[in-house]
């Protein structure tokens, strides 16, 4: 039985359910808190260490946890979204979620998912660099947190998404990026009825199918992003004349490059948060339309040209496929984008992202998704401390002073909770003598434990 502190205990028992068996359960706990605690590689066998159970001599049984076990990892995602919901989003106010896809970069024949993939961090528009690695789609729900006085991406749902010669080798129909976001999206929406979702993604996601599908819900999801400056735009279908087949759209409107060229078009100036962080000076341009493409389901948008009057960043065009909500808040709504990728590399440096080494399918499918969850509830934990009175403070030195926390302040709160748990740093409280000296040391090496990326 690990020894964990109250609001730990109380955070990871509505967990419990989704495993069917106390001994994995059990498993899945170890694992998870020396995932936390232990720096470097993510690997089964270094949770292990950290959490003393070198000489193991049923090591494998923890494999088996992601290899083998049975466990129901969608479970998992609607247990850690309710806590995140319930914690961090008001009822009255709709739910934004942010969606993109990364690369995980992996080698290895036994790899069945791998693939050769545009790195989109080495790459450039006049340079293209590839990368062998697992592609995923990631769903984030896009929250402020006081404490840290912005907009976080908290992981809830991530999804393998294989290249087409995955699919080929299998004699299978390949499933799209859009198709495998719709069946996310679907599954969110099952989870959340009754709550107005927006959905944030980059220009990957401006697809006539994916967004003519949100609208076609029950309850619809409301997506924001880019839009061509080139798109096909329409005024909405007359009314049905009785005679041969209904119309679909209207007359050919110009295009976002059009209206942003003529002088006839009429521009408000707002101040919004940029990506820096900073309140900047925009120019907004916006209107109604029917985004239509021939075979393709019209989708009635509301379109908004964004324009920097000192020209500093480049002018782009949002679309959003509900049409009453203003054009301020669709650009906000797309710059809390930015976090998604903010959350990829936090999770790389601090959490170990592409450093864990399983090769059968099913712990790969489990891995990744497991730790990128991971920086959600960590950053749910840290939240709960943060409201018992236990400060996030922020690490300082000569050197770097830093004013709000982040995440490696977060994760370090709880390292340093989850360290005081255990019998080595208990010292002060057995022998008083021998804690006044070597008080300084513990200090100085908890803090080092504790921001060991």
């Amino acid at each position: 039985m690990i020894n964990l502190p109250p609001v730990i205990i109380d955070l990871i028992n509505p967990f419990a359910p989704c495993f069917y068996g106390v001994s994995t359960w059990m498993k899945a706990q170890t694992l998870l808190v020396g995932t936390i605690l232990t720096p470097g590689k993510r690997t089964v066998t270094a949770a292990l260490r950290v959490m003393g159970l070198q000489d193991e001599a049923k090591f494998a049984q923890y494999h088996h946890v992601l290899n083998r076990a049975v466990w129901n990892p969608l479970a998992v995602a609607r247990v850690l979204l309710r806590l995140l919901v319930d914690t961090f989003s008001p009822k009255d106010e709709p739910l934004v979620f942010g969606i993109d896809e990364t690369i995980e970069r992996r080698w290895g024949r036994k790899i069945a998912a791998r693939g050769i993939y545009r790195d989109p961090v080495r790459s450039s528009k006049s340079h293209f660099v590839k990368a062998s690695g697992l592609r995923w789609i990631s769903l984030m729900l896009l929250t402020p947190l006081a404490w840290a006085q912005r907009i976080w991406a908290l992981p809830i749902m991530t999804v393998l998404a294989p290249s087409e010669r995955y699919y080929e080798t299998r004699g299978r129909q390949p499933k799209t990026l859009t198709e495998r976001a719709l069946q996310m999206i679907k599954q969110l929406r099952r989870w959340l009825p009754g709550r107005p979702l927006v959905l944030v993604g980059d220009s990957t996601y401006a697809a006539l199918d994916l967004l003519a599908a949100c609208q076609g819900l029950p309850e619809p999801v409301t997506v924001v992003t880019r839009l061509r400056m080139d798109a096909a735009l329409y005024e909405p279908a007359p009314p049905y004349s009785g005679q041969g087949r209904p119309r679909k759209k209207g007359k050919r409107l110009p295009t976002p490059q059009t209206y942003l060229v003529a002088p006839e078009t009429q521009w408000i100036t707002v101040e919004l948060l940029w990506y820096d962080g900073q309140i900047r000076e925009l120019e907004l341009a916006s209107a109604s339309a029917v985004w239509f493409h021939y075979g393709k389901t019209p989708v009635p948008i509301r379109w908004v040209l964004v324009r920097d009057p000192l020209n500093e960043y480049e002018t782009i065009c949002l679309l959003c496929t509900d049409q009453a909500v203003l054009p301020q808040q669709i650009v906000e709504w797309f710059v809390m984008r930015w976090q998604v990728e903010v959350t990829f590399e936090e999770a790389r440096r601090h959490l170990g992202v592409e450093t864990q080494r399983q090769w059968s399918d099913k712990a790969i499918a489990r891995t990744t998704p497991l730790l990128l969850g991971l920086f959600s509830w960590i950053t749910l934990v840290a939240h709960t401390f943060h409201l018992s009175g236990q400060p996030i403070i922020t690490r300082q030195a000569a050197w770097y002073a830093k004013s709000l926390p982040t995440f490696s302040d977060a994760l370090a709160l709880v390292r340093y909770q989850l360290w005081m748990t255990l019998p080595t740093f208990q010292i002060s409280r057995a022998s008083p003598d021998m804690g006044k000296i070597l008080h300084p040391f513990v200090l100085s090496l908890v803090e080092t434990l504790c921001y060991a990326a």
